[in-house]
């Protein structure tokens, strides 16, 4: 009996050979990354003026495109959930804003901000588990700017947005990484929480437009092996 047991254990350990190889195999570098993240996301609108005023829940699904260890690509599908209302507004909206008007308007919103981003990561430091003659860091800050496409259920509104912002990426194992992330997404409309110049003055360009903050904690693994020793003809 206790030699069947050894023998078990003995294939277990052979087959896991490969595995622990491949995992720690300094030449072998991933060129994806695959996971999500989750935060919180306040508006900059006619309906909040304060940073993280009216703070709510933010998710996202992610996809990073690993150019080199300085630079990346990232790819993210998110949802933002948003809501307020002109009771906390300290600015008087009337409810005819081109005419003269006493009466206070009553305005109140809930809904999300779906959004479809791809963004340019810029890292400080050479990004990797190993250290070998790249001197790769496994923490390192970076900068990101990008492009990006949302939807307003609020507001029923479809516009273009310019996130940019910081971040902090830190290898937890040799394929796994955890991130905090944080970016202000400029956008090119007005109507995001249903409101358009609720005091009367138009907007142009990114002036008097409704602008979001998002704030990410992201889990990434990385996949799509690639061995730059390789015969690239294999």
């Amino acid at each position: 009996m206790m030699k069947n047991q050894l023998m078990l254990i003995a294939l277990a350990c052979l087959a896991l050979l490969p595995l622990k190889a491949g995992a720690q195999d300094p030449n072998l570098v991933y060129t994806k990354e695959i996971g999500g993240g989750l935060g919180l996301n306040f508006m900059l609108s006619d309906l909040n003026d304060k940073w993280y005023g009216g703070a709510k829940f933010s998710g996202e699904a992610l996809l990073r495109f690993v150019i080199s260890p300085r630079m990346a690509v990232k790819t993210t599908l998110g949802y933002n959930a948003i809501g307020g209302n002109t009771d906390r507004v300290k600015d008087f909206y009337p409810v005819q804003p081109k005419n003269v008007s006493s009466d206070r308007l009553k305005y109140s919103m809930s809904g999300g901000i779906i959004d479809l981003n791809a963004m340019y990561e810029l890292h400080f430091l050479p990004y990797g588990w190993w250290r070998n003659y790249l001197e790769h860091k496994r923490i390192t800050p970076y900068v990101q700017l990008g492009l990006g496409l949302l939807y307003s259920t609020a507001g029923k509104a479809f516009t273009l947005g310019v996130p940019v912002g910081l971040g902090l990426k830190y290898k937890i194992a040799p394929r796994l990484n955890l991130g905090l992330d944080w970016a202000m997404h400029f956008c090119l409309s007005d109507k995001l929480d249903g409101l358009s110049g609720p005091a009367g003055i138009e907007s142009s360009g990114f002036h008097g437009k409704d602008f979001y903050s998002r704030t990410m904690l992201t889990l990434t693994y990385d996949i799509a092996p690639k061995c730059p020793t390789c015969n690239k003809a294999d």
